[in-house]
């Protein structure tokens, strides 16, 4: 990539994470000196650029799913810290919700790179400077925009309680997570078997992404759950499920490993069939 393009994709990073902490802080000015969700967000770019510099010194990309999933978590302590005197039970369901998320998806991150032993992505990234700052910038830019609406409610300075459609989001969070956890968990045993093909059993023969579809939905239960709470400027939080979707579906997610799959299996009549029959990333419900 060009230093123009690795230049622009730094400050773009940083433009949506100006404009969801300022959307998310609108009305909270008066509550507290700097809203808690700058704070956060702040607070996120500078993780990120600490983990960045080490990590460049090392040339390794061994801890980088650590650091961003450990900066949700912190991110949401901070904001819970800073407004607790004002923290109401959709407030506390919020908060617990991504840091369970947070624990679960980094405990399973680092361990695949552990047993993998790298990360063969970031080959190339690691040794351009530019590139790899980067990454660990558009990785704090996952972080506040896909936490904007959680971050601009827990923060708001008031204590927001539970009612139907803040229920029916944790609910749809709560589906959304079971079935990443459990497409996580049979990818990780059906390779531990040994096998080396795709897989297509379980979740897998419904998707060909249903880990991916469960994070789409849980993040979209937790928008919907933060979703009375919201007004004015703070609507641009609601950018969280799409943000989402397009980082997943467009971006780094599924056109990798589409084109991966394309590459190692694309002429196998197997797969063509998997292909064909199987959705990209919504499950079918009826077996074929």
């Amino acid at each position: 990539m060009s230093t123009k393009i690795l230049s622009l994709g730094i400050l773009v990073g940083l433009a949506l994470i100006a404009i969801v902490g300022l959307g998310g802080a609108d009305g909270v000015w008066t509550e507290y000196a700097f809203p808690p969700i700058m704070t956060a967000a702040l607070v996120a770019v500078l993780l990120q650029w600490l983990g960045f510099l080490v990590a460049w010194v090392r040339k390794t990309e061994k801890f980088f799913d650590l650091f961003g999933s450990a900066t949700f978590a912190i991110s949401i302590a901070l904001c819970a810290y800073y407004a607790r005197a004002n923290l109401g039970l959709l407030d506390v369901m919020l908060a617990i919700a991504v840091t369970i998320w947070a624990a679960r998806l980094g405990s399973f991150l680092v361990r695949r790179v552990v047993d993998v032993g790298s990360d063969r992505r970031f080959n190339a990234i690691k040794q351009n400077f530019l590139w790899f700052l980067m990454t660990w910038t558009l990785q704090a830019t996952w972080v506040v925009v896909t936490l904007g609406a959680t971050l601009a409610v827990l923060g708001d300075g008031k204590a927001q309680p539970l009612g139907f459609v803040e229920i029916c989001g944790l609910l749809l969070w709560s589906t959304g997570f079971i079935i990443e956890a459990l497409s996580d968990s049979q990818k990780k045993k059906f390779r531990e078997s040994g096998n080396e093909t795709f897989i297509r059993t379980g979740l897998w023969s419904r998707s060909r992404h249903p880990n991916y579809f469960g994070e789409i939905v849980l993040w979209t239960g937790l928008t919907i759950a933060a979703l009375p709470s919201l007004s004015n400027w703070q609507y641009v939080t609601l950018s969280s499920p799409v943000f989402v979707w397009l980082l997943l579906m467009k971006i780094s997610g599924a056109p990798m490993l589409e084109a991966k799959a394309e590459r190692r299996w694309g002429t196998d009549p197997e797969y063509i069939k998997y292909r064909s029959a199987t959705p990209l990333l919504v499950p079918r419900l009826r077996k074929l």
